[in-house]
């Protein structure tokens, strides 16, 4: 039998190294690239809803698919269990129909697509947002334009049936409902409704025989006039509630009781020392150690970061850029280390590391061409 000599071993062995470096490099590309859903505002017939295998660490967008939710898909929720799409038709006449859409789509992860399977008129129109319920048997949608709120019951596959109950909210004389938001804590039995017109929050248990919403007692927390709640939070034991205030820019904390009653606790601002121009606060999230709280900034245009102490109330960590203009929506990557923010007005997404000790998202980032990206979801 012929002998190798040492240069062969040396060659086989660099061969070896190489191909285990390839190996490695290769799991570690596929482990920082995750599946990113974007839904957005359309024109004619564009299609809504875009997908991207976003590589974190490179910054790397790159384009699955594009799917035809129906018109101005602007906020979204993912069934895993059943793999489908939820989206919230933006619009007051869907199928030539007085009222907002509800498009569903199944999604098909191998072949990185989706494809529309049903579609639904919600009465009073202009919806603005759309959740699951934790048992994922009802979803909720709150309508801004409509002022009011529907809950759908969905089939066993998942497919919604029917809406089985519409609250439509009456302020007094010179105010009018735009109701903003629609989910429920963490524990998933409580449902609350942020109404940004009527500046107030409203608690409900969910009737799940007859998919009807009963308005718990001392249910409603009023704010200040012009406060404009939009989009809230809790931390994970559901004992802090923090509301996104999109007309005075700020925060308002809440301590939840076990019947679910609120009461604010701390009211925080969003602005940045001498801004004196308008702005809007828009999205709100806490990231996954649970310590810090992160809310977009539509007119100063950034990210600020707020440290969640002990007892839940909040100091301010730092500002940081949002990589555009009028950050609408964002969210923080399942890993807890990055945060990729929906630039409405710019026309891109951006993603940006977070740094693990203080919390703040990097200055620096790279983004996506995307005209009027409105909400986005791993």
């Amino acid at each position: 039998m012929k002998k190798f000599n040492i240069f062969t071993y040396l060659i086989l062995l660099v061969m070896l190294i190489a191909s285990s470096c390839k190996s490695q490099e290769t799991s570690s590309s596929k482990d920082e690239t995750i599946r990113l859903f974007a839904g957005k505002y359309t024109e004619a017939a564009e299609k809504g809803l875009y997908l991207f295998d976003l590589n974190r660490e490179a910054g790397i967008f790159k384009l699955v698919s594009t799917c035809d939710a129906g018109p101005n898909p602007t906020y979204f929720c993912i069934s895993k269990e059943k793999g489908l799409i939820y989206a919230a038709n933006e619009v007051d006449e869907f199928n030539n129909t007085r009222g907002g859409g509800l498009t569903t789509l199944k999604y098909d992860s191998l072949k990185g697509g989706a494809e529309k399977v049903n579609e639904l008129v919600v009465p009073n129109g202009g919806p603005c947002f759309i959740s699951l319920s934790a048992d994922e048997k009802f979803l909720f949608m709150a309508n801004y334009g409509g002022g009011s709120v529907a809950v759908i019951k969905l089939g066993s596959d998942g497919i919604p049936e029917s809406v089985t109950d519409t609250i439509v909210y009456k302020g007094d004389e010179g105010t009018r409902s735009h109701a903003h938001m629609i989910g429920t804590n963490p524990s998933g039995d409580k449902v609350y409704v942020t109404d940004l017109g009527l500046d107030r929050v409203t608690a409900y248990n969910l009737d799940i025989t007859s998919g009807r919403l009963q308005e718990i007692p001392d249910g409603i927390a009023t704010l200040p006039k012009g406060t404009g709640p939009r989009h809230f939070e809790f931390n994970s034991e559901g004992t802090k509630m923090y509301v996104a205030d999109e007309l005075n820019s700020t925060i308002t904390v809440f301590n939840v009781d076990p019947s679910g009653k609120l009461t604010s606790v701390q009211t925080v601002s969003t602005l940045t020392d001498g801004f004196s121009d308008k702005n809007y606060p828009g999205d709100i999230h806490i990231g996954k150690s649970g310590s810090f709280l992160y809310c977009s900034n539509r007119g100063i245009n950034d990210i600020i970061t707020f440290k969640i102490e002990p007892d839940g109330l909040l100091s301010l960590a730092g500002h940081s850029t949002c990589g555009g203009v009028w950050p609408r929506n964002f969210v923080i990557d399942p890993s807890g280390k990055f945060i990729v923010v929906a630039n409405q007005r710019s026309g891109n997404i951006s993603v940006f590391p977070i740094d693990e000790k203080t919390g703040i998202p990097a200055e620096t980032g790279k983004d996506y061409a995307l005209t009027t990206p409105a909400c986005l979801k791993f």
